[in-house]
């Protein structure tokens, strides 16, 4: 569970900050290898490379790598959070006295991140090689060509799927335990509910009494139907409207 939750979260946070890895990587590759003032300065800033990548590159641009990315995210944080967990779930962190140490936490925690890192440094390179692609009035660094899906592949949509089934996930299944809570609850004479008063409530007292976690109980059942719902649902929609617009042309 640990794997899945660590990976799950990191995934989440990645849909916000992968804009920042576009920017960031495009910033390191910016000079490379040459003297300062002897090349154009496409990206002045943070604020200003923003601008520059949505107004040249487009919006979407902004989330080049993003497949990778996330993949990177679950797999890394996964293994790492998931190991570390385990080893502490085993005892293995505590001295014979009962008490934590510091120096075999240390040890599972070098542990843990060096394998996290070695099993995602391929994603890494592939995602990097993907946000330095760019248009070549902004382009930084070697430009790879590399193209994960070609344009109006069936693939595309399915990868789209994928990234918004954790989205949805990750906002909705607080709700769907409370839901679920509410409709199991014993009611009393009138059939009002004996235990929570409403929406609110429940995840008011879930989280007070189970903590967060207690709020993503089942996640990993929930994306297992809920994400290839979205995934089919998506992909049934887009290659339908494909269909219709091939043939109403």
């Amino acid at each position: 569970m640990d794997f899945l939750m660590s990976g799950l979260a990191a995934c989440g946070a990645c849909l916000f900050t992968n804009p920042l890895e576009v920017v960031k990587t495009r910033m390191q590759l910016q000079g490379e290898l040459q003297a300062p003032g002897s090349y154009q300065r496409h990206y002045r800033n943070v604020f200003h490379a923003f601008i520059t990548i949505g107004k040249v590159d487009g919006l979407a641009a902004l989330q080049k790598g993003l497949a990778p990315a996330l993949l990177y995210q679950f797999l890394m944080n996964g293994i790492r959070l998931g190991t570390y967990g385990l080893i502490e779930a085993g005892g293995y962190l505590r001295t014979a006295e009962g008490g934590l140490s510091p120096a075999r936490s240390a040890a599972a925690g070098a542990l843990a991140g060096v394998m996290g890192a070695y099993l995602g440094s391929p994603i890494y390179m592939v995602k990097t090689h993907l946000q330095a692609q760019a248009a070549s009035e902004i382009a930084v660094g070697h430009q790879y060509k590399h193209q994960i899906f070609p344009p109006q592949s069936w693939k595309v949509a399915l990868a789209a799927a994928m990234v918004s089934g954790i989205a949805v996930v990750l906002a909705m299944t607080p709700f769907d335990v409370a839901s679920t809570r509410l409709y199991n609850q014993p009611t009393d004479a009138q059939g009002k509910g004996l235990m929570y008063r409403g929406i609110l409530d429940a995840l008011l007292q879930t989280a007070r009494t189970e903590g967060i976690f207690g709020m993503y109980k089942g996640i990993g059942a929930s994306y297992f139907r809920l994400g290839p719902h979205t995934i089919l649902s998506l992909f049934f929609w887009d290659q339908l409207r494909t269909l219709y617009y091939t043939h109403t042309k």
